[in-house]
């Protein structure tokens, strides 16, 4: 039928900005899912599993199901938070693929980008809350942030010096 409901019973066209957006949020959650999978190291793959929490919570409250609100922004500034403290470093660009897991951390990183502006018109229009607009937009950066703390971590275990940046 070309549409879809929405958790209020409102049904809209399946291109609807809307669903653009839980949509690309629902395919990030799946490369975090694969991210965390491949991930060996329990302190980051717990952050992973709390982040893919609260994307379910995010699209849900997108899809405008009743009682559920955004996430706090306040996780993502914590994980960020503490991988400036572990790497002890500035973030900074990088070629992504010194590990499975943190390129699949990158993949993620990128659809995040692209729900963020996907995510704009939404915004603009009113139809968006901003508090969502912000978890979308620091969402990218708490990924490219677990991706480092992985790398790192792994580079520390192996005893190798970064291999590109």
């Amino acid at each position: 039928s070309g549409e879809t409901s929405l958790g209020d019973g409102r049904r809209i066209p399946k291109d609807h900005p809307r669903v653009e957006v839980y949509g690309t949020l629902d395919e990030c959650q799946a490369h975090i899912g694969m991210a965390r999978s491949l991930c060996e190291y329990p302190e980051v793959s717990a952050e992973l599993c709390l982040l893919e929490q609260e994307l379910g919570i995010l699209m849900g409250s997108i899809a405008l199901y009743p009682g559920l609100t955004c996430p706090n922004i306040g996780t993502i500034e914590r994980i960020i938070g503490t991988v400036a403290d572990v790497t002890g470093k500035h973030f900074r660009f990088v070629r992504p693929g010194d590990s499975t897991t943190g390129a699949a951390l990158h993949v993620a990183r990128t659809v995040a980008r692209r729900a963020e502006r996907t995510a704009v018109s939404l915004f603009r229009t009113g139809d968006l809350a901003g508090d969502a607009f912000q978890y979308i937009n620091r969402l990218s950066d708490v990924l490219y942030a677990l991706a480092l703390w992985h790398d790192h971590l792994r580079r520390r275990d192996e005893g190798i010096s970064e291999t590109c940046s």
